[in-house]
Order: C-alpha cells, then sequence, then structure tokens
C-alpha cells in the first residue's frame, strides 16, 4: 500500500493511496483502468468508450496539453510529473491549469517530489502529493508548518500581503 499527503479542507493528512502511477503503456490492465493514472501521451490517443473509462492522467513536462483541455476537465485526477527535482515546468502546468482553465478537481503531484517543494506546490495548485518512496512522508507534512505568512499573492492565496492589511494611509 502507498500513501500520499492530501489537503483535506487545506489541512495535510496522509492517506492512502487508491491510484496507481501507469509509466509504460504495456503496463495497464483493462480491468484496474479506473484507478489507473495513464500518461498524457496515451490519454490523448484514445478514443469513444475507451477514452470514457479513464478517471485520471499525468502531464510530463514537455506535454502540450493545453489542446485537449476540454476533455480533461471531464476527469477526477491531474497529476504533474516532476522527472527531476530542479524541473520547475511542473508548477507553471499546475498555475495554468487553477488559474486559466478552471480545474477544480484534484490536482496531484507524482515523480522526484520532495519535503522542501511541497509548500511552493500547494502555492501552485496542488493538492495532493506523492512524495518520492524513498522519503518519509511524516516527516514531509511537516514541511507545511514552516511558514505562517505568505507575502505574494498565489493560486491558493490570490491577495497579495499588502491588500489584506488593508489602507493605512
Amino acid at each position: 500500500m502507498s500513501y500520499i499527503i492530501k489537503l483535506e479542507g487545506g489541512i495535510p493528512q496522509v492517506v492512502a493511496d487508491e491510484r496507481f502511477v501507469i509509466r509504460t503503456i504495456d503496463a495497464v490492465e483493462v480491468t484496474r483502468i479506473e484507478r489507473a493514472i495513464l500518461p498524457f501521451s496515451h490519454f490523448q490517443t484514445l478514443e469513444g468508450d475507451e477514452a470514457a473509462k479513464v478517471r485520471a492522467v499525468w502531464i510530463s513536462p514537455d506535454d502540450d496539453f493545453e489542446p485537449l483541455v476540454p476533455r480533461l476537465l471531464g476527469l477526477e485526477l491531474i497529476a504533474v510529473d516532476f522527472p527531476v527535482f530542479r524541473d520547475g515546468r511542473g508548477y507553471s502546468v499546475a498555475t495554468l491549469l487553477r488559474s486559466r482553465y478552471g480545474w477544480r478537481g484534484e490536482l496531484r503531484a507524482i515523480g522526484d517530489v520532495l519535503r522542501d517543494q511541497l509548500n511552493y506546490m500547494r502555492r501552485c495548485g496542488f493538492d495532493a502529493f506523492a512524495v518520492r518512496a524513498d522519503k518519509d512522508i511524516h516527516d514531509a507534512i511537516k514541511s507545511f508548518g514552516h511558514y505562517s505568512v505568505r507575502y505574494q499573492g498565489a493560486v491558493d492565496d490570490p491577495v497579495p500581503l499588502f491588500r489584506r492589511r488593508g489602507d493605512r494611509s
């Protein structure tokens, strides 16, 4: 059994993961496709009944997902892959999905997801995090308590601090 961190009412909690990520399409079991998180590259080739069975996809930083946003909005979950810690393109993907396209479903970070990234990922709109398997998920969840005040506006709170404090002139 694997676990993820999920924001429940804004509070991070460790929960059992009901889904599994398919990295290579050869591994897909048709009977379990409803619980699978399929690669976007495969999802975009599906049509009809096959496409209707898909509930979740993952997007890589190189995927041009924007032409298929109307199809993506009908899913339950979109995951964004971080192939390596230093690749920040997933933050932009998350921000686009939440801000420009109005995604309201689960937005999960997968791949090389580490404790140091979690608070920033939340600011970009992620609400679920699959921490790298070799890291302690209970240690990682502590990172959400590191900052009590955020100056900049972001997806999770678009109003910057100076606007929240009111006019002091």
